[in-house]
């Protein structure tokens, strides 16, 4: 598709066809763009404040400039508006239902991208959209998504890093993200995921694809280049770095240095990749319109035929709003409240004393919430219970924002994960597990480790997965049961006496019933 036709004069058989699609196609987009106005600005506002997303700005100009480049293609073709695309946007437009009742930025942006792309084809017909498939495609670049590679590119980081530093023969002690050299700790945080340069990198590498080779083997190469070199050229920059700070006493690539050295190590890696890459260019292919024409006549298209489609597809995308305002005018504004028991089961006392010195998991804005600790024999448990209600996109129960321990955190490091199953209310279920130390092991001489289990609850169902725990809640809100949901996480020293692992079992099995109870309470009073 990626043609430049002669500059041959449009027919005038065209003139009245778009005269009639284009109003109703500026129209419906007017119109996708101002219901879903808050999927719109909460784009523009993770663009605004995230380094990682700000090309997004720059991708509808590409766009836009993408198809003027198309315009004398597009003009020769067949205006069709096609009917049958009003079955993926009613499946997308409950796609973004879904997503935006679960809270979930990722899924309602992409649905309503994929609204703007699909009235395209609903108004001006599949031949008009295939003459600019690849600009309709680069709009999706403008959905801020990526970030959820971050924990696994993260996690490959490190694992190079180390594997380099043993063999250039500096000896290494590694937990977690966190390793240990002679010269002094390091970890690697979510800035050395290298998530911007492998996002940018695609974005770009994908538009020099597309305007630079005409085969469809070589596009598909030079992307798949894109995403590789990133990866490896994040890897060399942070061995680099930290051999940097290693020979040179912590003096340099320190602070803000190695982010500094970062982005020029990249930039230079990816001008040598284009550089690479425009020697197999290939010339763009001339056309001239008559060449890519139809043989057969135009048939006309009445005005009546695309206005009742473009009425047809606005009434659709008008569908889940109305769903949405109504589930919200049918749920109780009222507070949650969450009180500390005194006891749980019968053995399981309320202490005064905290664990660990207070310890307390990094949830963000919950609608009511407890930390406490309970004993039995000698032996404390923490629990914290996060309540959330009237989940919205600044408060809700699953979201990167929260984590047992963010990685900036001043007191703990999560070094280990793991899963465990447990017998609650009768059934097996699996609790996510984590190791905690202190950054400080002097000052935390005692108790310096944590063993964690989370688990949620969702309007009485246990999950320890984000994704169904994403489900269930859009499920429960979506049959009129709430969104009502909790983390119920449990936590102790690892070197306690009992068995940490059988302690925390223990615990649960004995006192989800009441954690139930509680919980239950919650959600009715309202």
């Amino acid at each position: 598709m990626n043609s430049i036709a002669a500059n041959s004069p449009i027919p005038s058989t065209l003139t009245r066809p778009w005269r009639l699609a284009l109003p109703a196609l500026l129209l419906l987009l007017a119109w996708v763009l101002f219901l879903y106005r808050d999927t719109g600005i909460a784009m523009v506002t993770i663009w605004a404040r995230s380094e990682t997303f700000t090309h997004g700005f720059l991708v509808p100009p590409i766009v836009l400039w993408l198809i003027w480049r198309q315009r004398h293609a597009i003009a020769a073709q067949q205006i069709q508006p096609a009917l049958w695309i009003l079955l993926p946007v009613a499946c997308t437009a409950l796609v973004w239902l879904l997503g935006d009742l679960a809270a979930v930025n990722a899924v309602t942006q992409l649905a309503l991208v994929a609204l703007l792309v699909l009235s395209v084809p609903a108004v001006l017909g599949l031949a008009v959209t295939r003459q600019i498939i690849f600009p309709l495609g680069f709009l999706f670049f403008a959905v801020p998504i990526g970030e959820f590679v971050m924990p696994q590119l993260m996690a490959w980081t490190a694992d190079f890093t180390v594997f380099a530093l043993r063999l250039s023969g500096v000896p290494v002690y590694r937990e977690g993200l966190q390793f240990v050299i002679p010269s002094g700790n390091w970890s690697v945080v979510e800035a050395c995921s290298g998530v911007r340069y492998l996002i940018a990198s695609i974005t770009v590498g994908t538009l020099f694809a597309y305007l630079n080779y005409q085969s469809t083997k070589r596009r598909i190469l030079f992307v798949i280049v894109s995403i590789l070199v990133p990866i490896v050229a994040n890897w060399l920059r942070a061995y680099m770095i930290v051999m940097l700070g290693h020979f040179s006493g912590n003096k340099l690539a320190v602070g803000v240095d190695h982010l500094v050295y970062g982005w020029v190590f990249f930039g230079v890696v990816i001008m040598l990749m284009f550089i690479i890459g425009a020697r197999w260019s290939e010339p763009e292919k001339m056309t001239s319109v008559g060449a890519s024409g139809h043989t057969q006549p135009l048939q006309a298209v009445t005005a009546t035929r695309v206005w009742a489609i473009a009425a047809c597809f606005a009434a659709v995308l008008a569908l889940p709003q109305i769903a949405l305002w109504v589930m919200d005018q049918s749920e109780s504004a009222k507070p949650a409240s969450l009180v500390a028991p005194a006891a749980l089961a019968p053995e399981w006392q309320a202490v005064a004393s905290p664990v660990a010195g207070g310890f307390k998991p990094a949830f963000q804005n919950p609608s009511a919430e407890i930390n406490s600790t309970y004993a039995h024999e000698g032996r404390p448990v923490g629990l914290y219970l996060g309540y959330y209600r009237h989940q919205n996109y600044t408060r809700k129960l699953v979201s990167s924002n929260n984590s047992l321990v963010p990685s900036n955190d001043p007191q703990w490091a999560q070094v280990a994960s793991a899963s465990h199953e447990v017998a609650i209310d009768g059934k097996s279920v699996v609790v996510r597990s984590a190791e905690l130390r202190a950054t400080d092991l002097a000052a935390q001489a005692v108790n310096s480790r944590l063993i964690v289990w989370q688990i949620y609850w969702i309007n009485g169902t246990l999950t320890s997965s984000d994704h169904l725990a994403k489900a269930y809640s859009a499920f429960y809100r979506l049959t009129g049961r709430g969104d009502d949901s909790a983390v119920i996480i449990v936590y102790m020293p690892k070197d306690a006496p009992g068995g940490t692992d059988t302690v925390l079992a223990s615990f649960l099995t004995a006192n989800y019933p009441a954690i139930n109870r509680l919980l239950l309470k919650t959600r009715q009073d309202k």
